[in-house]
């Protein structure tokens, strides 16, 4: 019994404080339209791009970003693991090639693109080496 709370409390804080990165693209669009919020649509390299990883532990993984997104972002990460342990659902790496198809064609990584609710393209940003509250910056300048 002793241990049981712990294990409890440490759930409740990661679930609490953790990011809301939607599941699929799916997800993505129907909160983007139910909450009237603009998509981040990230394209990323979680397993081989170092440039990504190096935006998600810099940038998504902040807390700078992850209380300005809760509030004004729906996010979605379109993943492109390269390693078998990585490897996605087939049905998610079909609709995150398809993604790639319509948003990154010259197959950028990472390449963050905003887009509002239609998904129409509001703004395209790379990797930029800022802290936190510039790249929120960047983000909302896609919006004006």
């Amino acid at each position: 019994m002793k241990i049981v709370a712990p294990i409890l409390l440490f759930l409740f804080s990661v679930c609490t404080f953790a990011q809301d990165w939607k599941a699929t693209y799916t997800d993505a669009l129907a909160s983007s339209s139910s909450e009237d919020k603009p998509i981040i649509l990230v394209f990323a390299g979680s397993d081989w791009c170092a440039p990504c990883i190096k935006l998600d532990k810099t940038i998504w993984q902040s807390e700078e970003f992850k209380s300005y997104s809760k509030e004004n972002f729906v996010i979605y990460k379109a993943d492109f693991p390269r390693k078998k342990v990585n490897r996605l659902p087939e049905h998610l790496a079909e609709q995150n090639a398809s993604l790639a198809e319509r948003f990154n064609s010259k197959g950028h990584f990472p390449l963050v693109v905003v887009l509002n609710s239609e998904e129409q393209v509001l703004g395209k940003i790379g990797y930029e080496k800022v802290a936190p509250p510039e790249y929120i910056a960047l983000l909302k300048n896609c919006l004006e």
